[in-house]
């Protein structure tokens, strides 16, 4: 599957822990991929940070909306 296509894709990750699934979009997975090597983390480091700070709501959601924030500070640099 390449990222132009957006399939999801599920991946199982250990954030603080345990074990997961996180469904997402190919092309969020890029994008998260992208982040966690330009601030020197794995996807799974970066996943756990963001999940600290989502509270109650949906991972897969706060790590879209995450991403999201991420392009968007980019582009207005």
């Amino acid at each position: 599957m390449t990222a132009a296509s957006g399939g999801i894709t599920k991946r199982s990750l250990s954030i603080a822990g345990h074990r997961t699934s996180i469904s997402l979009e190919a092309p969020f997975w890029d994008e998260l991929g992208r982040i966690a090597r330009d601030r020197g983390l794995s996807v799974p480091a970066l996943v756990a940070e963001i999940d600290a700070g989502r509270g109650a709501g949906n991972l897969s959601s706060a790590l879209r909306v995450y991403v999201l924030e991420e392009v968007g500070a980019r582009a207005r640099a």
